[in-house]
């Protein structure tokens, strides 16, 4: 299910949460929503699953308008909120057949609820008391409850928050295996960079509730002004030439029998094109990634007023 945002406000008094960002979320992707805190990251969030209405613009799902679609809303999208919660003294199993039943699933439910405690490893615990769980326990309860009812979208904040790094391993397959045996739209809020680089497609970069830059994990960082290293070895005496090509697009230095360039990475493509059939002995290229086209995507926008809320 595509997923727009158009001109999205939000105000909480005097606070901006939302100043009007716009961008498209491609159906069946895995999409990042990154910013510092105050960014409004949980705020979009809740406008997205119909918990809040924005002040201005719009959202819609598909054909849904968040703003007014109430219950039709409710079963196209599975949330999982940064703090889950659930009775400590009921089980798994019980709180997911709560969940079944109010998603009004059918005659199937019991079976349902069994497939989805196996897609998160959570079978064997499935009959004990939820105040036994571990943290990551809980999370991948909460992503059980996401998906009891196969909703064309999922929307995860901060899914791996608190969890250890084996807690955070096991979210991640979770999460990839959901992206490749469905059709689902899964948008993901996340402070671990590295988390949205490998889950994700594309990304959209949040701050002070403005939009500083979307596209895909590969061009926002092809895109940035941070520079890229480039280090090949010539062939014979191709090493001239070479050194002629390569300074056209930045600093080149000689390092034993390599020469290593440092390129702007908006030229790197035409670069390697132009190298496409050099006389080299192969090249290596250290591309900026997510972090770079972060940090440069947020010095890149105009300081504005700072009081936002962490919202």
């Amino acid at each position: 299910m595509k997923i727009t945002i158009e001109a999205v406000e939000k105000r909480y008094g005097d606070v901006v949460a939302l100043a009007g960002p716009s961008f498209e979320i491609p159906t069946g992707s895995t999409f990042g929503v990154l910013g510092t805190n105050g960014a409004g990251k949980t705020t979009l969030f809740e406008l997205l699953v119909g918990h809040d209405v924005p002040d201005a613009g719009d959202i819609t799902l598909g054909g849904l308008h968040a703003a007014d679609a109430g219950p039709k809303l409710r079963q196209q999208v599975g949330y999982l909120p940064e703090q889950v919660g659930f009775p400590p003294l009921l089980s798994g199993r019980e709180v997911l057949t709560v969940h079944a039943r109010a998603r009004q699933l059918g005659p199937e439910r019991d079976d349902r609820v069994a497939e989805v405690l196996e897609t998160v490893g959570l079978t064997e615990a499935a009959d004990r008391k939820i105040a036994g769980y571990s943290n990551g326990m809980r999370g991948r309860l909460g992503l059980a409850a996401a998906l009891l009812a196969e909703p064309p979208v999922l929307v995860l904040d901060e899914p791996t928050a608190g969890l250890d790094p084996r807690g955070v391993e096991t979210f991640h397959r979770l999460i990839e295996r959901v992206s490749t045996e469905t059709n689902a739209t899964v948008v993901v809020s996340s402070h671990v960079l590295s988390e949205v680089e490998r889950l994700c497609d594309s990304v959209a970069i949040l701050h002070e509730g403005t939009l500083c830059a979307a596209g895909s994990v590969d061009e926002l960082a092809m895109e940035t002004d941070v520079q890229s290293n480039i280090t090949l070895r010539p062939v014979d005496d191709a090493a001239e030439r070479l050194w002629d090509v390569l300074g056209k697009y930045g600093s080149v230095n000689e390092q034993g029998d390599r020469l290593v360039l440092t390129c702007p990475g908006e030229r790197l493509l035409e670069l390697l094109g132009e190298l496409a059939n050099a006389d080299v002995d192969g090249i290596e290229v250290s591309e900026p990634g997510l972090d770079t086209a972060f940090h440069a995507a947020i010095d890149d926008t105009v300081d504005g007023s700072s009081g936002v809320a962490d919202v």
